[in-house]
Parts: structure tokens; C-alpha cells; sequence
């Protein structure tokens, strides 16, 4: 079996292999080399010990990568944001007719979120549903203001702030309405809910992780 192990390797397997045989002190300088490779915790006496009385699985070791800084995208800051107008509806795209799809999109979203809006649906699970809605593409009508001029403004919402609602009139004019000391009313269907803009003072996705608490009473 020893001969079989030492022999050398048939010179056609050698030209597919890509290596050469070694013979002698070279061939022993190579078996000694790759079992120190292939064991590097262990002593020259230890491997000896083990190739006597042991079998040895050899396994082939991966080259340990180098692991480097990954960075992270950066995004654009508040500055840069204002700067670039990200967020500012071009004049071309105010028109009231523009939105009138994503309007349809959102009767259908509030229906189906809350459960078909049946006549005999709890009032109170649809109103808290409704606070933790999108209310992006529902007509709000300003009922109630401490600034009159707003009072009787409708459109539809096409951006919502923390503390403002941007929306569409009919005329194709973009209103910035703040939602502090101001009752915005909302139609779906026949059903028809009151929104209390002081206490709406939040982004959409910080509202819909809030747990909000049912009070009596809720002041302008």
C-alpha cells in the first residue's frame, strides 16, 4: 500500500492535474509542509503521532478574507431635501383631475380596511381604524378653523406633513392648510367621520404605530 501511496503519477494525470510528482527529500519537505498547512495547532511531533496510528482527513482550507468597511448609503438631509424640492408639487402637476384615480384607489383602500362600512358596522372600530389610516387621496372639506379664510376649502389630499395637509381644489390650486385649530370632515360614502387636526399633529407612518386613547372631549 506504502509502494501505491509513494509511486509517482502517470504523466497524462499529471498534465490534467497541473502538478508534479516529487520524489525523495522534495517529496517529504511537501507531505510535511501541507500537513503543517493543513494542521497549524498541532506540534511536528504530534502530526508524526498521528500519521502513524491515525488516519488523517485532510481538508482544504479557504483563504480567510479580509474583511472591510462596508458603507452605508447616505441619504439627502433636511437641507439638501428643501434644496432640491423633493417634495414640492411642480405647477404642472396641480390639476384637481390628475388625482381623481388615486381618489378611487382610496375609497376602495378605506372600504376594504374597514371591513365594507355596513350600516351596522361599530362605530368605534371604524373611527379607529381611521386613525392610523393613509388619508393620501381622500376630498377633505375644512368644517371648523381659527382662521376663517380656510373654513369651506375642499380637496383632494395629495401630501400629508406633520403639520399640514397639502390638497387639490377643485380650481387646481394646491392649499397648505395647518391641521392645528382645524376640523376637517370626510366623506365615504354615506359614512362621514370628523378629523381633529391638533390631534393629528404626526407624520402618517409615525400615526400608524401609535396607540392613540379615547377621550370625552377634544378641544379646537
Amino acid at each position: 500500500m506504502e509502494s501505491v501511496v509513494r509511486s509517482r503519477i502517470p504523466s497524462e494525470q499529471s498534465e490534467i492535474l497541473g502538478v508534479e510528482s516529487q520524489q525523495g527529500a522534495a517529496a517529504d519537505a511537501f507531505t510535511k509542509a501541507f500537513l503543517r498547512n493543513c494542521l497549524p495547532q498541532m506540534k511536528d511531533e504530534d502530526i508524526e503521532e498521528i500519521m502513524v496510528h491515525k488516519a488523517v482527513v485532510l481538508e482544504y482550507k479557504r483563504p480567510m478574507k479580509k474583511k472591510g468597511k462596508t458603507r452605508k448609503a447616505k441619504g439627502l438631509n433636511a437641507k439638501e431635501r428643501r434644496q432640491l424640492k423633493i417634495f414640492q408639487l411642480k405647477p404642472a402637476h396641480q390639476k384637481y383631475v390628475l388625482f381623481l384615480p388615486l381618489h378611487e384607489l382610496w375609497k376602495q383602500y378605506i372600504v376594504d380596511l374597514c371591513n365594507g362600512l355596513k350600516p351596522g358596522s361599530n362605530p368605534q372600530m371604524i373611527q379607529q381604524k381611521l386613525l392610523k389610516a393613509d388619508f393620501h387621496g381622500a376630498v377633505l372639506t375644512v368644517v371648523r378653523s381659527k382662521c376663517l379664510s380656510y373654513v369651506g376649502l375642499t380637496g383632494i389630499l395629495v401630501q400629508e406633513l406633520k403639520h399640514v395637509f397639502k390638497i387639490i381644489t377643485k380650481e387646481d390650486k394646491l392649499k397648505v392648510i395647518p391641521k392645528r385649530n382645524s376640523v376637517f370632515s370626510v366623506e365615504i360614502g354615506d359614512f362621514v367621520t370628523h378629523i381633529y387636526g391638533s390631534k393629528f399633529e404626526l407624520r402618517s407612518s409615525e400615526r400608524s404605530a401609535k396607540k392613540f386613547k379615547v377621550k370625552g372631549t377634544i378641544d379646537l
